[in-house]
């Protein structure tokens, strides 16, 4: 089972910017997965932010954020990133990274709604008006 660790969250003003990481270890380059940022704020339901296919390198994104989140990987490092700028306070929340295996290959169809099994243990996102 693949381990995830998320790193860089904090507090930042609106209009900023935060990088975060997500490093997944017992990850096997032979295996294509889903990987995907979600986030669960106070009294709300936990949603998908973006996702991307490690296999074909599709990534996707929540209709609501995409412009101003961007998911990328850096494969050497073994770790995906969820660029957020233009923060605001609706973003705040606990984001969580996640890894789903799969099958092979998969062209024309996106990680966002794909069913999760590693969980990452989260990273507090607080942002201030």
């Amino acid at each position: 089972e693949v381990q995830l660790v998320e790193s860089g969250g904090g507090s930042v003003q609106a209009g900023g910017s935060l990088r975060l990481s997500c490093e997944a270890s017992a990850y096997s380059y032979s295996i294509y997965y889903c990987m995907g940022w979600f986030r669960q704020a106070p009294g709300k339901e936990r949603e998908a932010v973006a996702s991307i296919d490690t296999g074909v390198g599709r990534t996707d994104y929540a209709d609501s954020l995409k412009g101003r989140f961007t998911i990328s990987r850096d494969d050497a490092k073994n770790t995906i990133y969820l660029q957020m700028n233009s923060l605001k306070p609706e973003d705040t929340a606990i984001y969580y990274c996640a890894a789903a295996k799969l099958a092979g290959l998969r062209y024309g169809v996106g990680c966002l709604g794909q069913d999760y099994d590693s969980w990452g243990q989260g990273t507090q996102v607080t942002v201030s008006s």
